[in-house]
């Protein structure tokens, strides 16, 4: 039985089916992974034995990447993907607290290390003339380890929405396991085309992306995430399968639609933080299966969609899993809604989705005690996402646990205030939070991005709210801001921290507000900066 990445690449190393297609260039598997086992013997040659072999990509998705994985896996030690979307201190720091020996780098991300004290680790251009020295001049390959199931194949970075990133140890066996599932769920083989244009340094594209081609023999298609490409590349490689977080789908569904956009060899979409209704929209625009399910990027929560799943929920959770009151430690009640589907009983219902069984694969935070005592409390693995769940066990996210708000006196929580304006008639992305009450408590504050050429008034506005029956007025955001764009982190999630920061402004979009006890929504003073954006109408 396999268990390890490194036992399942060395059962391809004479595939002779294509592996990778990049640019005009496809390598077989004996191809690709006669380059991996080539670079993995030359940096176990250029490392130093006496510490651990830890090996940072600060690569884009990119041949290079890929042959790093493989190489890692491989060779038997551990690759370090480094978030590529950092800078300065946070980068430095990234590097540091996964205590690499050697970084390999490209040109376009080289420059991105200036100025920094890297402290004696080698870094190794993937293009230069010594890499290729290096790599030509190894010898045959011999393992740094032969690796087990539990042993680290990457550390990978959460994404940062609600703090500094942390890094969370991948095991070869967790691989394993996430490509098969996935495999034998959506019947992917050899013959199939796996598009990973998630980053290679976050789990969704590791073990949704890259797990699942590797241990279908399918061929790779790494590309850097683009609306505008994406159908185009689709297309031109014929894809069949793809993996997502995020925002991508809603990305996506934003530009033109084109009469022949059904035209295309996609066959299924999986991944995660779609939309109710970007997932039936990518379905019939693109005609393929698309598959939304939820889970942390430490492995150890996981709720998952099936047949029947009512508007707004994720799903039904594993065993173990379960939402508790973080403050009494008990499992929290049962939600109640009235008859406009409004949620009663919030402060007994919402709390913190938990695996009471313990923290499943997550073997805690490297070089992180901190953040992995505050994960790990009372016997339990608590994930920072807030939920409730319905009287048949369907799980409805309510945010993250910084999403939590006091207005007037009352708790709320950002997702269910989201998923209603989600329903806004071409609204493509939305983001709830908290900004500061200047008497006491919080104000709700929302984000809003619309598809192309869509329209949208403060009058229309305050009418499609007021035809809400599940809204509570309290929840009606007392400041709106619309922009071309939203900040987000480099695997397409919203980051409510620096909206957060931002306070009662647009940033150069448009600024609506209401007074406390109003329903009616005003330009405010500073949305002269984007007046001339059609599709927000003053």
């Amino acid at each position: 039985m396999i268990e390890t990445v490194q036992q399942l690449l060395r059962q391809r190393r004479d595939d002779d089916t294509p592996a990778l297609a990049s640019g005009e260039r496809t390598w077989t598997w004996r191809e690709h992974l006669a380059e991996a086992e080539a670079e993995g013997a030359a940096l176990i040659a250029l490392a130093d034995p006496a510490r651990p072999l830890h090996v940072g990509a600060l690569l884009p998705n990119s041949p290079a990447m890929l042959r790093a994985m493989a190489a890692a896996a491989l060779g038997g030690y551990v690759l370090c993907g480094i978030n590529t979307t950092r800078r300065g201190a946070g980068l430095l720091a990234d590097i540091r607290r996964s205590d690499c020996q050697l970084l390999l780098v490209d040109p376009e991300h080289r420059e991105l290390l200036d100025g920094l004290d890297l402290d004696g680790i080698q870094v190794l251009d993937v293009t230069g003339g010594r890499y290729a020295d290096l790599v030509a001049a190894a010898p045959p390959l011999v393992p740094h380890r032969e690796v087990v199931g539990g042993d680290t194949l990457m550390m990978i970075f959460t994404s940062g929405t609600s703090g500094d990133p942390k890094v969370v140890r991948l095991a070869h066996a967790m691989a394993v396991m996430c490509g098969a599932s996935l495999i034998f769920q959506y019947d992917v083989t050899a013959a199939d085309v796996c598009y990973l244009s998630m980053p290679l340094f976050h789990s969704n594209g590791v073990a949704a992306g890259w797990a699942v081609a590797i241990g279908a023999g399918a061929t790779m298609v790494p590309a850097r995430f683009s609306p505008s490409r994406f159908l185009d590349d689709v297309r031109r490689h014929r894809v069949t399968y793809l993996n997502y977080v995020g925002k991508p789908l809603a990305l996506i569904l934003s530009t033109p639609e084109r009469p022949d956009d059904a035209d295309n060899t996609l066959r299924v979409a999986f991944g995660n933080e779609a939309t109710d209704r970007d997932i039936a929209e990518f379905a019939r625009r693109f005609d393929c299966r698309v598959v939304d399910s939820f889970g942390s990027s430490e492995f150890a929560v996981i709720v998952v969609r099936e047949d029947g799943t009512p508007p707004g929920s994720i799903g039904r959770p594993y065993p173990g899993v379960s939402i508790y009151n973080p403050t009494t430690l008990r499992e929290c009640a049962v939600a109640e809604f009235d008859e406009h589907g409004v949620l009663t009983n919030f402060d007994d219902a919402v709390g913190e989705l938990v695996n009471t069984q313990g923290a499943g694969p997550f073997v805690g935070y490297y070089n992180d005690p901190a953040a992995t005592a505050q994960r790990m409390r009372h016997g339990m693995y608590w994930s920072g996402d807030l939920a409730y769940r319905d009287a048949d066990g369907w799980i409805y996210l309510a945010g993250r646990t910084a999403d939590w708000m006091r207005v007037d006196g009352e708790n709320l929580a950002a997702g269910p205030i989201e998923r209603i304006l989600e329903r806004l008639p071409g609204v493509s992305q939305v983001a709830v939070y908290a900004v500061p009450d200047d008497r006491v408590g919080d104000q709700v504050m929302a984000a809003l991005v619309l598809r192309n050429g869509a329209r949208l008034t403060p009058d229309g506005f305050a009418k499609f709210l007021a035809e809400q029956p599940d809204l509570s007025p309290k929840a009606w955001p007392r400041h709106v801001r619309i922009n071309a764009d939203l900040p987000t982190t480099a695997t397409n999630k919203i980051l409510k921290r620096a909206l957060m920061a931002a306070g009662v402004s647009a940033e150069g979009g448009v600024l609506w507000t209401r007074p406390a006890r109003g329903t009616t929504y005003r330009q405010a003073v500073e949305a002269h900066a984007m007046n001339h954006e059609p599709h927000a109408m003053n």
